[in-house]
């Protein structure tokens, strides 16, 4: 497959890493539909790029939004080959705190959006590009978003890297399931990137974690996230594993 005939659904892609994605596919001459729940942002993006991106307003943890949302991009684009999940939140907390024991509601949604949002966003896109024409035996290929916290989860990161290390749980065996469709799925698995999540960190707290990066001693950018994501969709052996991005970071 090649980037620029590329027709995505991006979960999350109104901002950050997935922003990030669909300004890459645009630059390439493809074509996105952003799945977010802020409406604002996303309509905002889409009206930069009216000829290349659509919005859909989308619960990623409702299967109806989600379905729903992959119809619609089908419909504008004639087909998906390239689904992305991006969205998702930190969910931080720990499980008994001064304020008493993590409520399993607040678990819970960590749960539905990080992980079943990743399961429904899956699900419909493998549905649609099953009956994509192939070309050179593929259909289409589906990335998700981990985290390093899947591997060495923080103090306090037990809803957020529980639902991290599921996603990268399900690449072996979905890449298996979805050898016979000609769809392949990975993962990857980002460090400290500049997004959203950490816009309000403190100054001296983004020090300490740049200097834990052994190099380059920074944030990522959205930008080198889309980067690997094109790179994944035009090397056909990358299939079924997580790819860590991170400057060689280990969280402590």
């Amino acid at each position: 497959m090649s980037f620029e005939n590329t027709y995505a659904v991006v979960s999350g892609g109104a901002s950050g890493l997935g922003l990030g994605v669909v300004e890459r596919i645009v630059a390439q001459g493809g074509k996105a539909a952003i799945l977010d729940i802020n409406e604002e942002q996303g309509e905002k993006v889409a009206a930069q790029y009216p000829e290349q991106v659509i919005f859909v307003k989308t619960d990623i943890s409702n299967e109806n939004d989600v379905d729903g949302a992959v119809d619609k991009a089908v419909e504008t684009f004639g087909q998906i080959n390239l689904a992305v999940g991006c969205a998702g939140i930190l969910g931080a907390g720990r499980i008994i705190s001064k304020k008493g024991p993590m409520p399993a509601d607040y678990f819970k949604k960590v749960i539905d959006i990080n992980l079943v949002g990743s399961f429904l966003l899956t699900r419909a896109a493998a549905r649609v590009m099953q009956n994509n024409e192939p070309i050179e035996k593929e259909r289409g290929v589906i990335v998700h978003t981990a985290s390093i916290a899947a591997f060495e989860g923080q103090f306090g990161q037990v809803a957020y890297s529980a639902t991290k290390s599921a996603i990268v749980g399900m690449m072996l065996p979905l890449a298996r399931e979805f050898s016979k469709l000609g769809v392949r799925i990975m993962a990857i698995a980002p460090g400290s990137f500049e997004t959203p999540m950490i816009a309000d960190v403190p100054d001296d707290i983004r020090e300490q974690l740049c200097a834990t990066v052994p190099f380059p001693s920074r944030f990522g950018k959205a930008d080198e996230f889309a980067q690997l994501v094109q790179q994944i969709v035009e090397n056909q052996m990358l299939n079924g594993t997580t790819i860590r991005l991170d400057g060689a970071a280990r969280l402590q």
